[in-house]
């Protein structure tokens, strides 16, 4: 057995020329989106001192516990002038008093009140909309309910990367850790979405935002007439907003950790199918191209793991594919590894290459088991 095989025209020669090709394929992704971020300088605070004021917005539907458990950290933000509009969008349960309570200690919450109608469709575009005519400024920063912001300095950071040619921040928001396989499942989604999110805006493909954490002006939201194209389903609040917003105007990161606001991790696998059908029904109005690029990076990575075990059978070419697998293998763990790490999710990027793998194949099968089942409800 020699390092280099001898290769004939036969059929394991076509597997290693396979292997080669979709090896490389994966290395254009590491080098070309993933390697921007994990490579990423931070940057000090741009705007220090010439902060506008800001709206932020909640949409929120029966999240009385979320709401007096996290808002209290969203009214306390180390900001000059801002106001937060949580729009109560036909609650059942306590959020009412409890909003009225708050109002009376904090002078910048402003309550909207959507009454309870069968007319009124799922999701969150209308109170968010409503939100906006309620703002008394022309940026803003949006959240959910259950979402806590991990400092006071949540909005001068999201407020730092908005600029005039770049009027739409996607931002970050980590899953609260917990014991269980389910967890750490839930969490490396998250965070692996996270990192194409932050990958591709900075490749200049951005395709990805979160209504957890993202910030834009008022004139961007007028340019694009809101949600008018596409009102007709309900998510896309946030990533098909950004579809339409990149006509208009350039995208901006904000990465640093002091930035983030942590929400609570679906516990439960229904749950958890539930959020990735509102996922799967955004993204199927992805331009062609951006589809394409995110459906060639699994597909290639299972083939690739496909040829390279194959040939693992034929001890001839063992040497020389194995050399050039664990090479793959070792440059995609650095850099992507490095992109969940500045996430903050340390501990997922030890065993990323499993991660990897098991995500690409899981994914379909979890798309599938969602829309088949129709999760996905406000």
């Amino acid at each position: 057995m020699t390092y280099l095989p001898h290769i004939q025209n036969d059929i394991w020669a076509y597997l290693l020329f396979s292997a080669i090709v979709l090896g490389a394929i994966q290395l254009f992704y590491v080098f070309n989106f993933y390697a921007r971020f994990a490579y990423k300088k931070s940057k000090a605070t741009e705007n220090q001192g010439n902060f506008p004021p800001i709206s932020v917005i909640i949409a929120a539907r029966n999240e009385s516990d979320n709401l007096y458990e996290h808002l209290p950290t969203i009214l306390s933000q180390d900001y000059p002038n801002y106001e937060v509009i949580v729009v109560n969008n036909q609650s059942i349960d306590d959020s009412n008093w409890i909003l009225t309570a708050f109002a009376q200690q904090f002078p910048q919450l402003k309550v909207v009140e959507i009454s309870r109608s069968p007319h009124l469709k799922p999701g969150k575009k209308l109170p968010i909309t409503l939100g906006i005519k309620a703002a008394s400024h022309d940026f803003f920063v949006l959240t959910d309910a259950d979402c806590q912001p991990l400092s006071n300095q949540w909005l001068k950071n999201m407020m730092s990367s908005l600029s005039a040619d770049r009027q739409f921040t996607i931002g970050y928001s980590p899953f609260t850790k917990a014991k269980g396989f389910l967890n750490k499942l839930v969490r490396f989604d998250n965070a692996w979405m996270g990192a194409n999110a932050y990958a591709y805006a900075l490749a200049g493909r951005p395709f990805k935002a979160s209504g957890r954490n993202i910030a834009y002006s008022k004139q961007l939201f007028q340019k694009v007439n809101g949600f008018k194209s596409h009102y007709a389903i309900s998510p896309g609040d946030d990533d098909l907003l950004l579809q339409d917003a990149i006509q208009f105007t350039k995208v901006s990161i904000m990465d640093e950790p002091s930035s983030f606001v942590r929400s609570a991790a679906p516990s439960s696998w229904t749950n958890w199918f539930r959020q990735k059908a509102k996922y799967h029904i955004s993204s199927a109005r992805y331009p062609v191209i951006k589809k394409v690029l995110l459906g060639i990076y699994p597909l290639s990575l299972i083939l690739m793991w496909i040829s390279f075990v194959a040939l693992c059978v034929n001890l001839n070419y063992l040497p020389l594919s194995a050399s050039i697998f664990m090479g793959i293998i070792a440059i995609k763990w650095w850099l992507q590894g490095r992109c969940l790490n500045r996430l903050g999710e340390k501990k997922l990027m030890f065993f990323f290459p499993i991660w990897d793998l098991f995500y690409s194949i899981l994914m379909p099968i979890v798309y599938y088991i969602s829309e088949r089942q129709k999760y996905y409800r406000w």
